[in-house]
């Protein structure tokens, strides 16, 4: 339980900071206000994806699962933009449009592949040892 907790947090800081990028590299959806708000509002806008991407995206992706086999899993990129929006719309302050958003999941995907990647070899390291 610790450890998932543990897994949890480091994917809540990358996908704050995957946000972060995300927003900068687009650049949409954000005031003055919120530039000066610093990285807090990126972290609240992470942990909502966080808990968001790991409640209602398997019960979306199981609904669209023969679009997803239609499309050969390019619908998957989809549902990744509607996993962001969603979260973003939750966060006062943050706006992007739904093109942006799937540009957005393909950024966070990235980084939450890199990050699975890294605790697996992690992991294969303890075993060895």
């Amino acid at each position: 339980m610790r450890k998932q907790f543990g897994i949890f947090l480091v994917r809540w800081v990358l996908n704050s900071f995957g946000l972060w990028v995300a927003v900068r590299l687009l650049g949409t959806g954000y005031s003055d206000a919120e530039v000066n708000a610093g990285f807090g509002l990126f972290l609240i806008a992470g942990l909502i994806f966080s808990v968001i991407n790991s409640i209602l995206r398997p019960v979306v992706v199981i609904l669209s699962l023969p679009a997803i086999l239609i499309t050969l899993g390019l619908f998957v990129l989809v549902v990744n933009g509607i996993m962001v929006y969603i979260s973003l719309r939750l966060v006062p302050g943050l706006h992007m449009t739904f093109w942006h958003s799937i540009l957005t999941g393909m950024i966070l995907s990235l980084v939450n592949y890199i990050v699975s990647s890294a605790m697996e070899l992690r992991a294969q390291k303890r075993e060895k040892v």
